[in-house]
């Protein structure tokens, strides 16, 4: 063994060692970091220095100054925004992704890497019951899968009105009607802005957040020429999902491509028993999501679903002398992606998948589910609680009387540490949200969250 090959076997087993230390101590440290972004500035920083440090003490050293200022967001009791866990499956083949070091753009170059992630999507469209011949890339996150199905609709929209995208640029081209429900995540509007086609025109909402199709309809009969129609599978507060048959039919008479930002939600159409929140949602044109929110897997890993794959292939390919095309297969990774050089980020869904099955994908999604609704329950009797949403999916919405209260009893919760919730507004309220998306929330954890809740609540009351 070659000097170089001892110092990868010591900085991996140092990194195991950490790795293994802190996954230890999630199940009873505090949730939030001890440590802000300041207070560790210079310990990381300082001058550069002139001499290095053997790869096993840098590793020592990033995992003991680091340590503080971490946020146990892997843990069963964190519960704010929309961020999973990892299953272990998915975290040991990520690492493997790093230490293969492959570059997955080109199916000729890495086969392996290409074989993994084209069997990941097949498996992909048959758990969420998408069309078969769909294309699917595996991309940063869901803003970057929305992105991606956006650019596949705007090629399409822009050449089946006789504009050519490629050769003239956006100048001069139809303008792009695009249309998103009043609840729709701000990613959608990030993505539209990063493709150049504006503000879009906003749907109004029902009372739970989901667009409501006769406003649609009235909206798109209200110009002509291409356009794009943003539905929502999964809201960010209440869950609710977009009426996706009656919605999907108005944007067909008005010759919409339709796009699902299905960022966590898109995952209700693995379980059974949530599978009527997706009805109709396979008949739409291109479907977003982030395999870390619910499937689990390390972070880096959303995935952009398109089933005009030549739409696709035309808004993200490239060509180039250089490049070494394999002649068979469904075409090189970087052509379903906004990138040419990338990480295999696709090999940790194939393991997650592997690991799970079909059944413990549901089983997954159902608990989740469950935990949520348990939470809620353990929550709605509670003089002074209000349970804001109709839980039906994931998501949870508290509030405690006046805005002020629910500030307070937010800064309690968070202040406690035993669990971790977010604030946020929700129709023109200052709420708790709750956020159920970790494999590891169970029973003790759905009580510990009930618990710290009533806990905070009662102190702020000054009970």
């Amino acid at each position: 063994m070659s000097h170089g090959d001892d110092d990868y076997v010591r900085a991996l087993a140092a990194a195991v060692r950490h790795s293994t230390a802190w996954l230890r101590s999630l199940p009873g440290r505090r949730v939030g970091p001890a440590a802000a972004a300041h207070d560790l500035t210079d310990s990381f920083g300082g001058p550069m220095p002139r001499g290095g440090m053997p790869a096993e003490d840098v590793v020592d050293l990033l995992a003991r100054t680091a340590e503080p200022g971490l946020m146990a967001m892997p843990s069963g009791r964190f519960f704010g925004w929309v961020i999973g866990g990892t299953l272990p499956a998915a975290l040991a083949s990520d690492w493997l992704v790093s230490a293969w070091d492959q570059n997955a753009g080109l199916r000729y170059a890495t086969p392996a890497m290409a074989a993994i992630e084209e069997s990941a999507g097949h498996w992909l469209l048959e758990l969420l019951g998408l069309p078969s011949g769909a294309d699917v890339g595996f991309v940063t996150g869901a803003t970057m899968a929305n992105f991606t199905g956006m650019a596949a609709a705007r090629w399409r929209l822009l050449a089946d009105a006789g504009w050519d995208l490629d050769r003239d640029g956006l100048f001069g081209a139809p303008r792009i009607r695009c249309l998103v429900g009043r609840e729709r995540h701000d990613t959608v509007d990030l993505g539209l802005r990063y493709l150049g086609l504006g503000r879009p025109a906003v749907v109004d909402a029902d009372s739970q957040g989901r667009l409501i199709p006769g406003a649609l309809d009235a909206l798109l009969a209200e110009g002509s020429g291409p356009a794009l129609v943003c539905l929502q599978a999964g809201n960010l507060h209440s869950g609710a999902f977009d009426p996706f048959p009656e919605a999907i039919r108005v944007a067909r008479k008005h010759g919409a491509w339709v796009h699902i930002d299905g960022a966590f939600g898109l995952w209700a159409a693995a379980a059974p028993e949530l599978r009527s929140l997706t009805r109709g949602y396979e008949e739409a044109d291109s479907w977003g999501t982030d395999a870390h929110k619910t499937l689990n897997v390390p972070y880096d890993c959303g995935i952009a679903i398109v089933r005009d794959a030549s739409a696709l292939h035309s808004a993200m390919g490239l060509h180039a002398s250089y490049l070494v095309h394999d002649a068979e297969g469904p075409g090189d990774p970087f052509e379903k992606v906004p990138e040419l050089s990338r990480r295999a980020r696709g090999v940790p869904v194939w393991a997650a998948l592997k690991s799970l099955g079909s059944d413990g994908v549901a089983a997954q999604v159902r608990g989740l589910a469950a935990a949520a609704a348990d939470i809620a329950a353990g929550l709605a009797g509670e003089e002074g609680v209000e349970v804001l949403n109709d839980v039906g999916y994931t998501q949870v919405c508290l509030a405690f009387g006046d805005d002020a209260t629910t500030r307070a009893v937010t800064a309690r919760i968070i202040s406690d540490g035993r669990v971790w919730m977010s604030g946020s507004r929700w129709r023109d309220r200052d709420i708790l949200r709750v956020s159920v998306s970790n494999w590891h929330t169970s029973e003790d954890e759905v009580r510990t969250a009930v618990d710290a809740v009533k806990a905070a609540f009662s102190a702020v009351r000054g009970g």
